[in-house]
């Protein structure tokens, strides 16, 4: 391949002005509308070619890599130079690049209910993204048209040139600066996604979420992502789960706790009770004699198990209440009982940190 700085007839040294005047100069005479030889449009290409390198000041110190020679000099910048010079280009020399890419993920947090999280749900997800243009259906290109190969690089995707080293002259090979490694050119880019293959849109995705999940649970689906550029493959959407708090129910693993407040009559004389559990009523029975602190388990009744077969349970708190006001009639009676019964005069006990305090460490125990 010809030398650039021949090509645009300037010196090595030559300042960027003077690489813009050349090539104006030089595509005026050469540009197809004026000269529409052959010969002529086969320079103008070089030209363009040869000033996209030089005008941009990273691509031409690249280009002049070695050619001072000399570990001081401007050609070798140091060690990190030498090498890219010599490995820099091993996998361009596969071929050129595609343009089709794996859209990225995304990652979307989901709020639930308690409720909802016992036997899973189902919810249809409102998810800003890229999807497949319509228009070119991934092909990045004006319907009817086509990509065309690139004049410069041949449709290899590279440019290969010689270097001079300490080593002697050694053959590189850098992305081309026209195709950008493509090898092939859109001339005619989709108007639609302007030569994407994809577009931002709105779109509903359908989500079962499953039973058992809790807050920081992430569901993977697979291919439910952005889509990739030029019709590239989807990528995967996460679903970080957050369960909202309920004002009754909490949960412990795959049980469920709540309190149940009895009242100081049906503790002592005990009672059939019915609890508006999350998945209908459930029917508890109070022995007599029940204690503030108690728990009642009502079996299989909790959160179904995200992993294996089964249910948790419903873990009931009890918290007798002691009425604060009596009638007289009321206190009468109280008085009586308290008479009959004897009871021994109040004693200290180990310190604990009220009812909630016994409840969490029999919960959890």
């Amino acid at each position: 391949m010809a030398d650039h700085y021949e090509v645009l007839g300037v010196a090595r040294d030559a300042s960027a002005d003077e690489i813009k005047k050349a090539y104006r100069r030089l595509a005026r005479e050469l540009h197809p509308d004026v000269n529409p030889g052959t010969e002529a449009s086969e320079r103008f290409k070089q030209v363009t070619h040869a000033y996209d390198v030089l005008s941009d000041p990273k691509q031409r110190q690249q280009y002049d890599l070695g050619d001072q020679g000399g570990l001081g000099g401007q050609g070798f910048g140091g060690f990190g130079d030498i090498f890219e010079t010599f490995f820099g280009a091993t996998q361009q020399s596969r071929g050129p690049r595609s343009r089709r890419e794996r859209g990225q993920d995304a990652l979307i947090r989901v709020e639930v209910g308690l409720e909802e999280v016992i036997f899973g749900t189902h919810r249809d997800i409102e998810v800003d993204t890229a999807i497949l243009c319509e228009t070119c259906h991934g092909t990045c290109c004006q319907p009817g048209t086509s990509p065309v190969t690139c004049d410069i690089c041949h449709g290899t995707g590279s440019i290969q040139r010689s270097v001079r080293s300490l080593l002697g002259n050694v053959m590189t090979s850098s992305p081309c600066g026209t195709c950008r490694g493509y090898g092939t050119i859109i001339a005619t880019p989709c108007v639609t996604c302007q030569g994407q293959g994809r577009v931002r849109a709105r779109r509903t995705v359908p989500v079962d979420i499953p039973a058992g999940v809790d807050t920081g649970v992430r569901l993977q689906m697979p291919g439910s992502g952005e889509a990739g550029p030029a019709g590239g493959p989807n990528g995967d959407l996460y679903l970080e789960i957050k369960v909202r708090n309920h004002e009754v129910f909490s949960r412990n693993g795959d049980d469920l706790l709540c309190t149940l407040e009895v009242a100081m009559t049906d503790a002592i004389l005990g009672t059939t009770t019915t609890i508006p559990a999350l998945d209908g009523d459930v029917e508890v029975e109070l022995r007599a004699g029940l204690q503030s602190g108690e728990i009642l388990t009502v079996k299989d009744r909790g959160v179904t198990k995200l992993r294996g077969t089964g249910r948790g349970d419903l873990k009931i708190g009890v918290q007798v209440v002691t009425p604060t006001r009596l009638s007289s009639k009321e206190r009468h009676l109280v008085e009586q009982l308290a008479a009959s019964r004897k009871a021994p005069a109040p004693e200290l006990s180990h310190f604990q940190q009220g009812l909630f305090a016994r409840l969490r460490d029999r919960f959890l125990g």
